[in-house]
Parts: structure tokens; C-alpha cells; sequence
């Protein structure tokens, strides 16, 4: 179920704070913990899930595939796993993936190789417009097909190959297409071989270790990942996280708010999801991790975060992106309060994600008087140390780009100027808490429909 539509106004600088805070529920382990789980055999157990609208949308898909799943406490699930092959679908069954990405590309992984299947699939009015080109290519060498042919977005009509065979992949900077592959590749015949030249988020892989029957991972200077198709895959036992990408804007709003100090509990902190806080403490930001320990083969900790600004504008190389792909919009704010010229290579992706974030944050920027220069790869922030707020507003246009709102937020309460922002309900698909967090530091806002 869509969360209301209203917007969000903000005209007030924030306070100094000094606090500790929970974050919600990392989204990308949330939504694999449900889809992993239902492929599983026998009971497997979700604990700390983030409710949030993408996760809602993960479970109300897998119950149409004949899926149980019941809940047992507040964030806590029982997912009754049916075993690979073993999802179905009622005649003229469509499936709705709302605003989420990952979950359009992980689940069509899972069905594409899942015999017997016809579905019409979509999502909202952001997803649909994103192209699903590169995953239905890959989905098709499997032997699955899209129709109509040579569409690329939603909505379309999936059918399922009834004999699916194994391939061999080089995987990019996307770790939800390479997801996609292996949760594929586990139900088809032969063994599925991916190439990985450079890293990418390892959650799939991480969830699946328990499983040596099905899934051989090689590291070097190419990772290598075997998947074994039609093997048993043991159920999954799994608490999930803080999200790092949630904990990011308050880092932000931590950093360039004055005389304040914030304590993050219980973060991932897996080491290909934490570009954002290397890059900002490699240009001075005071920020720690402590406490770290592993649980369920991913690290998580806790984060400090004392303000300051950053020594030096922010050069980010083309190699972070796959480490900071979601936090792109925040670095741009701190970049704009950064004195000097920042500079952001590789990020030619952020185009195709819920909005054209690269576009999209150069127009909130021009509103704040702050200059930027975009070519299709690269982005220079030609920052400064002070921010004017009179005679100045932001508006920002309804979206869909959680991400987007939640970084105008930051910006907003830093520089005092008026924002409005509209569809800020989107926020929900990743942080239903976000603006409760915001009060409890101090913010200020108001809604309206």
C-alpha cells in the first residue's frame, strides 16, 4: 500500500545537539532476507526488518507466489521457504514492485528461471520509467522472455523459461543485476560463473555463505562466484542492521551543524557500503567507527560523528561510486557548503536511478546560489563557506527520489532557508523514521497534503 502524499516545509536553522540515535533497518539485507528466505527450504527467521513501503511491497509480491509469511513481532518474521522452483502464480497475475529497484531486479532473477510462470509485472510512476534494459538482456540469455519485445520498461509480461541454463557473466558496478544472476543462476541447470573486476555490494553473496553446496566465492584481483544450480539451500537465521545510507544524512547534518555531536548504534558497516564516510574522513570529517564485530557475515558497528567542516573540497575518483552510489545527493550539499571546487567522477549511473539525481541536484543548487558544472560522468561543485538564506527558497518538484528529499532536508536545516519539498512520502520507501529522528535532534518542519 502507497504511503499518502503531502509535503514538507522547512524554514529554520537547526539547533547544536549532542545525542544518540537508532537508524532504521538496512532496506537492501531487509529485502534479500525475504526473497532468500522463500527460495530456502524449511523456516527461515527475519529479525530488525525495516517496514518500510519497498519491504512491504517485497512481501505482499511473494505472498501472491504462494509465499507464507507470517509476523511474530514488531520487525520480526517467519518466512516459510518453498524451496527453488517452487513459487507460482495464479492466471493473470500482476505483480506491483512499487518504487523499489532492487526488488524489481532481484525477484524478476528469481522468477525468470522459476518454470511455469506468466506475470505481469510493474511498479509505480518512477519505477516505470526507469529502463530495465541491461537486467532483461541477462534474463533472457537464461532463457526467459519480456514482452512486448524491445521494451525495456514496465510494465511488461514476464514468462519463465521452462528450461533454464547456467551463464557466464561479467558483473559491473552493480551489485542488484549481479544479485539478480546468482539468485537466478541457484535454480538453473549446470554451474553459473560471475566475473567481477571490480567490488560491489556483497550482501546476496554474504546471506548465502551458509550454503557451500551452492555458492563458491574466489577472491583475487577478479573475484570469482560459482553458483551450483538446483541445490538444497538451508534456511536463514538473520537480524539485519542499522542502514548506513539512512545514517548518512544525519552524519551530514552532524558534520555541518555547528558545536554538535551524534552517536549512530548498530550500523552495517560492511565495507562496501561505507564510501561516503572514507571519502568525508579523508577530507578531515571527524568520524569513528567503534565497537565493530561481525553478525550474520556482515560487520556492523557503531558511529560517532563530531562536527567540523572539511579541510579540502571533496575529489572523489571514479572508484568510490560503487561504494556511494545512494549518498551521491548528500556529498553534493556538502560539497555546496565546502569552500573551494569539488569535484565527482563515475557517477554517469546516478542518471538512471529514481530521478536524474546529477540534474535534479544542480537545479536545488542553483537555487542556493551555487554554481555546478555536469558532463554525462562527472560533476564540479564550485562551493562555499557560507550560504546567504535571505531573500532565497528551495523548491523541490515531486520526485520520487527519496534520496533527493532526504538530502534537501539536510540542506535546509543547515542553511535556514525556506524549502518546500513535495511527495516527501517517498522517503518511506527506506526511512519510515527519517523525520522522527529530525524532531528528536531538534528539526523543525511542517507537513501539509
Amino acid at each position: 500500500m502507497q504511503s499518502k502524499s503531502f509535503s514538507l516545509k522547512l524554514n529554520n536553522k537547526i539547533k547544536p545537539f549532542k545525542k544518540s540515535i537508532k537508524v532504521d533497518s538496512d532496506k537492501s539485507i531487509s529485502i534479500r532476507s525475504f526473497l532468500i528466505g522463500s527460495i530456502n527450504q524449511n523456516i527461515s527467521l527475519a529479525k530488525n526488518v525495516l517496514e518500510s513501503d519497498d519491504v512491504i511491497s517485497t512481501i505482499n509480491c511473494l505472498k501472491k507466489l504462494g509465499v507464507l509469511i507470517k509476523k511474530i513481532a514488531p520487525h520480526s518474521y517467519k518466512i516459510y521457504g518453498k524451496g527453488l522452483g517452487s513459487l507460482f502464480a495464479k492466471k493473470n497475475l500482476t505483480l506491483n514492485f512499487g518504487n523499489s529497484g532492487t526488488l524489481a531486479r532481484l525477484l524478476i532473477g528469481i522468477l525468470s528461471t522459476t518454470p511455469g510462470l506468466e506475470i505481469k509485472i510493474r511498479g509505480d510512476h518512477s519505477l516505470n520509467k526507469r529502463s530495465m534494459k541491461k537486467l532483461i538482456n541477462i534474463m533472457s540469455e537464461f532463457g526467459a522472455e519480456f514482452l512486448p519485445k524491445n521494451k525495456f520498461n514496465f510494465p511488461l509480461k514476464l514468462v519463465s523459461t521452462e528450461m533454464p541454463i547456467c551463464i557466464r557473466y561479467k558483473a559491473g558496478v552493480s551489485a542488484q543485476l549481479k544479485s539478480a544472476v546468482i539468485l537466478a543462476g541457484l535454480n538453473s541447470f549446470g554451474i553459473t560463473e560471475i566475473i567481477e573486476n571490480k567490488k560491489s555490494r556483497d550482501h546476496t553473496e554474504n546471506m548465502l555463505t551458509g550454503n557451500p553446496q551452492a555458492i563458491k566465492i574466489k577472491k583475487g584481483k577478479k573475484k570469482i562466484i560459482k553458483v551450483f544450480g538446483k541445490k538444497y539451500l538451508n534456511p536463514i537465521d538473520i537480524s539485519v542492521p542499522g542502514d548506513p545510507s539512512s545514517a548518512a544524512f544525519f552524519t551530514a547534518l552532524t558534520l555541518l551543524n555547528k558545536d554538535s555531536f551524534l552517536r549512530i548504534k548498530n550500523v552495517g558497516l560492511n565495507p562496501t557500503r561505507i564510501g561516503f564516510y572514507e571519502l568525508l574522513k579523508k577530507h578531515g570529517a571527524n568520524i569513528k567507527f567503534y565497537n565493530r564485530r561481525k553478525k550474520n557475515n556482515e560487520i556492523i558497528g557503531d558511529i560517532k560523528v563530531r562536527s567540523g567542516k572539511l579541510k579540502k573540497p571533496i575529489i572523489a575518483s571514479k572508484n568510490f561510486y560503487e561504494k556511494t552510489t545512494d549518498e551521491f545527493p548528500m556529498l553534493f550539499c556538502i560539497a555546496a557548503l565546502t569552500k573551494g571546487t569539488s569535484v565527482f567522477n563515475g557517477i554517469e549511473d546516478l542518471a538512471n536511478k529514481e530521478s536524474n539525481r546529477i540534474k535534479e541536484m544542480q537545479n536545488i543548487l542553483k537555487q542556493i546560489n551555487v554554481k555546478s558544472v555536469a558532463s554525462k560522468s562527472k560533476i564540479k561543485i564550485y562551493g562555499k563557506n557560507f550560504i546567504e538564506s535571505k531573500n532565497k527558497k528551495i523548491k523541490v518538484p515531486g520526485l520520487g527520489d527519496h534520496r533527493i528529499c532526504m538530502s534537501s532536508t539536510i540542506l535546509s536545516l543547515i542553511t535556514g532557508i525556506e524549502t518546500k519539498i513535495n511527495n516527501f512520502e517517498t522517503v518511506k520507501t527506506s526511512s519510515p523514521n527519517f523525520l522522527k529522528i529530525i524532531k528528536f535532534l531538534g528539526g523543525k518542519f511542517e507537513t501539509s497534503k
